[in-house]
């Protein structure tokens, strides 16, 4: 199933990695971080909505590393971050999507905002299709559902395809073995 989302996430132009642990995923993370100019000297920002993927204490030694991240969101800081991190909640391979169950207006801001989206998912909630994530979703328990599939992508004007005017222009899906113990 993780080959068929692959497939289908990077044919609408998603960058699609998974990693064996979460720490190669971190060390992942803070290098696209970095290449992004993200603490160099261009000034980029980034922001992290995290939900227990990190121990509270490793956000400040994240921080120390990469000087323009930070894991308190505000619309602010992300409409000035060029990457958003979060985590989503579960992944469709048949559209190679994601679905964030997004209710705190936080994890909507980091997905949205940023020209660069970092998703973090979790390999055991890919499901085959959308059938598959209404049964495992509890519909009326949700406030808010988002499906992410690939970057932002218009055709609006003279029907011209453009990427990022309505959201991110880079969506990179980081799958994480094992990451059900830390959300």
């Amino acid at each position: 199933m993780y080959a068929t989302f692959q497939a289908r996430a990077e044919a609408v132009s998603a960058e699609v990695k998974r990693f064996a642990d979460r720490a190669l995923a971190v060390e992942h993370v803070l290098e696209l971080l970095r290449a992004e100019g993200v603490g160099g000297p261009c000034g980029a920002t980034a922001v992290w909505s995290d939900r227990g993927f990190l121990a509270a204490a490793e956000h400040d030694a994240l921080i120390a590393r990469v000087p323009g991240l930070a894991f308190e969101v505000t619309r602010e800081r992300a409409a000035k971050a060029r990457v958003g991190v979060s985590q989503v909640d579960y992944a469709v391979a048949e559209t190679g999507s994601l679905a964030v169950a997004a209710d705190a207006v936080e994890e909507r801001l980091v997905s949205t905002l940023p020209e660069v989206h970092v998703a973090l998912a979790d390999p055991d909630h890919l499901v085959p299709n959308l059938s598959a994530l209404w049964e495992v979703l509890e519909p009326l328990r949700i406030r808010y559902l988002s499906l992410i599939t690939g970057p932002s992508r218009t055709a609006d004007i003279e029907r011209v395809l453009t990427i990022g005017v309505h959201g991110p222009r880079r969506l990179v899906i980081v799958f994480v073995d094992g990451m059900a113990g830390r959300s």
